[in-house]
This record gives C-alpha cells, sequence and structure tokens, in this order.
C-alpha cells in the first residue's frame, strides 16, 4: 500500500444521519476529521446536506470523497442542532460547524450567507458585496444554486432583488416555510 492509499485508509468513514422536521426529511453527512469553519463535536463538521433523499446525498457525497466510505450515526450536536431551530432558537443551525471545498469565490459566498441573521435576508447583490465582489451577483447566485451544506449554511436567506423569493433546489414552498420560521415572512 502506498503512503497516500495508506493515510486515507486511515480516516475515519464519514457518517450520516436523517431527521424528520416540519418541512420534511434533512440527510446529513458529517466528517469527524474536517476543518470546520467553527469547532465541532465529535460528529464533526457538515460536509453535505439537504432537504431529499440520503441516497442521493451519499452518492454525491462519496463521488467526492470515494477513499472514505460512510456509516450511520446519530450525530448527537446536529440533531440538537435540528431540534432546538425548529423549537424556536432559529439561530441554532449557524452554529453547526460546516467545512465546504470548492473555488474561491464561492468558499466566499458561503461564508457570507453564513453571516446573514436568521430572520433577515440578502438579496444576490447584497451577498456578492458582502463577500468582496459587489458586481459578481450572477456569480453570487450560483453559489448559493451550488451550495452543499443547506440548510446551515442558509442560502434559504437569499432572495430576488425586491424581495420575492426566487428559487430553492429544495422548493419554493421550502424556502418560504424556513423564512416564515424565522419571521422574516408572515401570514
Amino acid at each position: 500500500m502506498t503512503g497516500e492509499a495508506a493515510s486515507a485508509a486511515s480516516l475515519p468513514p464519514l457518517t450520516y444521519a436523517t431527521f424528520d422536521t416540519p418541512v420534511g426529511a434533512l440527510a446529513v453527512v458529517t466528517d469527524p476529521r474536517a476543518r470546520g469553519d467553527q469547532p465541532a463535536g465529535p460528529s464533526g463538521a457538515v460536509v453535505a446536506s439537504g432537504f431529499g433523499s440520503l441516497e442521493d446525498l451519499l452518492i454525491e457525497v462519496l463521488h467526492a470523497y470515494p477513499e472514505r466510505g460512510a456509516q450511520p450515526a446519530d450525530l448527537p450536536e446536529v440533531a440538537q442542532a435540528i431540534g432546538d431551530y425548529f423549537s424556536g432558537d432559529v439561530a441554532a443551525l449557524d452554529r453547526v460547524s460546516v467545512a465546504q471545498s470548492g473555488p474561491e469565490f464561492r468558499r466566499e459566498v458561503w461564508q457570507a450567507m453564513r453571516a446573514i441573521p436568521a430572520g433577515q435576508v440578502y438579496s444576490y447583490a447584497e451577498l456578492a458585496a458582502a463577500a468582496g465582489r459587489p458586481r459578481a451577483s450572477r456569480a453570487a447566485g450560483t453559489a448559493c444554486a451550488t451550495n452543499p451544506v443547506a440548510p446551515f449554511v442558509p442560502c434559504h436567506r437569499v432572495v430576488r432583488a425586491g424581495g420575492a423569493l426566487g428559487a430553492y433546489g429544495y422548493g419554493v414552498e421550502v424556502k418560504a416555510a424556513l423564512l416564515k420560521h424565522e419571521g422574516y415572512l408572515s401570514e
């Protein structure tokens, strides 16, 4: 076994779980060894998540991490944050450590999204400006569309100029429900 193969073989598998939420099942994959954007508990940083099929999410993740494999786990810190969020602590998901890889500007946009407080929204232009490139609103939109860690990186908090909700990878109904839950939208 080569040194690189031995190193990959010694890494722990990714871990995953699905959580029932009021807006549908939330699939989450963590990496116990990832260096996230903030301190992570024993479950590690979230590397992929979304309201959809766990199987589809795992296919994508294992394509990106082919040497790792994945196994089910409880993910207690993530479970606590999700429970707290849907129980009314709308900032709870923002405290979950995430680890995202991608082009530099996308990472800057994702970081700027993490700074949008629950109950508030940015337009794509405001998000681009927050990421340091005020003229790159289309690129900011692409970063939203390719965000692998929703809702922990809250792309649901980004709307069109003028306040129209715009698209959301898990459906505009889910986006509206999350924004309503956070207090941005009213009846």
